[in-house]
């Protein structure tokens, strides 16, 4: 038999990423869209594909190049698609017809178009594009080069970059209207305020967006639901002002709309819900305010791309609905009803990263991931819970590879929480053979580790490492007080469950070497593991990525500091000793394990210059540090930067605990 290969972190330019489905309302026809890496130009590409679930063909290929062709969107008469590409540089909508033949360009937006949603008729798509005042959608894009002369940047205002976008342009997002056939524009939103197009109504009378209208936005953290008139443009609030709100969608009689949001109880710790607003009736009821359901995919993972969550789907009835729903380290499929009922159609220890039912009550199509298998497409009989496989895009490379599979551990915490995570045991790993031990901490905090393919940790496991992972108080999926209770706590508790995790994957698993033990995590696990050296030597080697190290300085320079620091330290400028007390800076004349510092220089959520801060303080120390910064990236380095220095992460990472365990 040959001895399959172990898998390497250049391995992901063999790896694709398939996401988004989207089934027509006939049922049968499946739209999806597969991703790559491309090693020469050090970018992704991303192309459509089709296939007809009942006739279970080979997927057919609907476009091609090497740009990211995405969001297909099928016709209510399913003999079409739109979709977006920046075949042409920027994106923009076009239109394809299912029987083949050449795509056509439908938009020319200056800035690029976004969000295709067909009217009812077929005839005409609303759109998001971005404007500034005194543009409008007319304003075609401007094919000729600007000078490339610096500008001086004037801002007045505390929202003046993100780490997404970069610093704000000045242009706001809107809807627009485009007659598929004569081309005829309309913009249907304007003003300086963003519009986020979510759906048209059957009746074709209405269009649904999301806004936030307040005056100080830099105050302000709500997203409401508002329903325009497309021929009077009268615009009518259907949420309360009081929270965050989206994914809307209308039920097939125009009577429902269906949403997720949630009144900011807790901050960014609170459960998203399922809501349903009568139309008749004008009032707004939260379907799910009994249960401690979360609505949507909090799962992370470094390996998708173009993953898309719905919202409420409806079936036929317009009182029957699918969505999705993040639960112990799983994605669920769940079947909900306006008469309250609510139960997983498809439930098991998997991350369900994609869904679509074309309006169906007894068959949808799921992406699914685990934690060795990166994943693929399947059709789910609701009835029968029956899976079947619709594609197979790894299948090759999947053949010749040696993946570690996680085994789920549940324990108790110190002072009595029910606590869960996977251990994962090296590949290939030898009878009797020791290993090191690397925990690996996610961001978030209010994020979950789940069932799901992390490229990071199976380059890991093939090198002999066993990898720990856990989901300690703070992470989504156990419920709305596990949640919050990292709040204000930073440090806390939440440095004990990790611990207590340690604890235990030593005394149950006899094949971890407790002298090598490593530590790393990105973002807030950034944060945990610069406090866990600083509270503990008992790991050998850490690595720190995109990390707070500073609170202080955090609150002003991060493109979320002055309200995150708010929320989650509880505290801000007028207590600087708390902030100080929930530093990890704060302790670093007692950080003595050997440390590797990773950034990304255009890191707008956790500036770079919170590495800075702690490479000084450790060197100035004469402690063993490593900075490595990563240019032309952000916070998302890890799951969608530049292949090149993806790769380049994952080796660091590896290199540094082959040197120091």
């Amino acid at each position: 038999m040959t001895q399959k290969n172990t898998i390497k972190p250049e391995d992901l330019y063999l790896l694709k990423s398939v996401a988004d489905p989207q089934l027509s309302l006939n049922g049968n026809d499946l739209a999806f869209v597969e991703t790559r890496m491309l090693d020469e130009e050090n970018t992704y590409s991303s192309n459509i594909f089709y296939l007809n679930t009942i006739e279970g063909n080979m997927p057919v290929q609907w476009t091609y190049g090497k740009h990211r062709n995405h969001s297909p969107r099928w016709s209510p008469d399913g003999e079409s698609i739109a979709f977006v590409s920046d075949r042409d540089g920027k994106s923009q909508i076009y239109v394809m017809s299912k029987a083949g033949g050449e795509a056509r360009q439908l938009t020319h937006c200056a800035n690029g178009a976004s969000n295709p949603v067909w009217s009812p008729d077929g005839k005409k798509i609303v759109f998001n594009l971005s404007v500034k005042p005194g543009e409008d959608a007319e304003t075609k894009e401007n094919q000729e080069k600007q000078a490339d002369k610096p500008v001086p940047l004037e801002i007045e205002k505390m929202k003046h970059k993100s780490d997404a976008q970069g610093f704000w342009s000045g242009r706001y997002s809107q809807v627009a209207l485009i007659d598929i056939e004569s081309g005829g524009m309309e913009q249907l939103t304007s003003g300086e305020h963003d519009y986020q197009l979510q759906d048209w109504s059957p009746d074709g009378k209405w269009i649904a967006v999301t806004a936030d209208l307040s005056e100080d936005k830099d105050f302000s953290f709500l997203s409401d639901v508002y329903i325009i008139h497309l021929e009077t443009k009268d615009m009518k609030r259907i949420t309360n002002g009081k929270g965050y709100f989206g994914s809307a969608t209308w039920s097939p009689d125009g009577k429902y709309i269906g949403l997720f949001g949630h009144e900011r109880e807790y901050e960014n710790a609170t459960h998203t819900k399922v809501w349903v607003y009568n139309l008749e009736f004008g009032n707004l009821q939260c379907l799910t305010a009994e249960s401690d359901i979360l609505a949507g995919d909090y799962a992370i993972g470094d390996f998708q791309q173009g993953a898309v969550t719905p919202g409420i789907l409806w079936a036929e009835d317009s009182r029957s609905f699918y969505f999705l729903a993040t639960d112990h380290g799983n994605t669920v499929v769940y079947y909900g009803s306006l008469d309250g009922e609510l139960y997983p159609a498809l439930l098991d220890q998997q991350h369900v990263y994609g869904l679509t039912t074309g309006g169906s009550m007894n068959k949808a199509v799921v992406a699914i991931s685990k934690p060795s298998y990166p994943g693929d497409l399947f059709l789910l009989d609701v009835p029968s819970g029956e899976l079947k496989q619709l594609t197979k895009v790894n299948e090759e490379f999947l053949n010749g590879v040696e993946l570690a599979d996680a085994e789920p551990i549940q324990f108790k915490s110190s002072d009595n929480w029910e606590l869960h995570g996977w251990i994962m045991k090296p590949a290939n790993l030898k009878e009797g053979e020791k290993a090191p031990l690397v925990l690996e901490i996610h961001g978030g905090p209010h994020a979950m580790y789940a069932n799901s393919y992390f490229h990071e940790f199976q380059c890991l496991a093939a090198k002999g490492y066993a990898v720990l992972f856990i989901n300690p108080r703070g992470s989504h999926g156990y419920g709305q007080h596990f949640v919050d209770a990292v709040r204000g706590d930073y440090g806390g508790k939440d440095y004990e469950d990790i611990m207590d995790a340690v604890n235990y994957a030593l005394e149950n698993f006899d094949f971890i070497d407790k002298d090598r033990l490593g530590v790393t995590g990105g973002s807030y696990g950034g944060f945990m593991t610069n406090w866990i050296i600083g509270h503990t030597s008992r790991f050998k080697a850490a690595v720190t990525q995109r990390s707070i190290s500073n609170w202080i300085s955090f609150y002003g320079v991060s493109d979320i500091g002055y309200y995150f620091t708010d929320w989650q330290i509880k505290s801000d400028l007028n207590d600087i000793e708390k902030l100080w007390k929930h530093s990890p800076l704060a302790y670093v004349d007692d950080m003595n394990t050997p440390l590797l510092i990773l950034h990304s220089e255009k890191d707008y959520r956790c500036p770079i210059e919170q590495a800075e801060q702690l490479f000084i303080a450790l060197k100035h120390r004469k402690k063993t540090a490593k900075f490595v910064r990563f240019p032309e990236a952000n916070h998302e380095l890890s799951r969608s930067g530049k292949p090149n220095l993806r790769i380049s992460r994952l080796n660091y990472i590896a290199g540094w605990f082959d040197e120091y365990l």
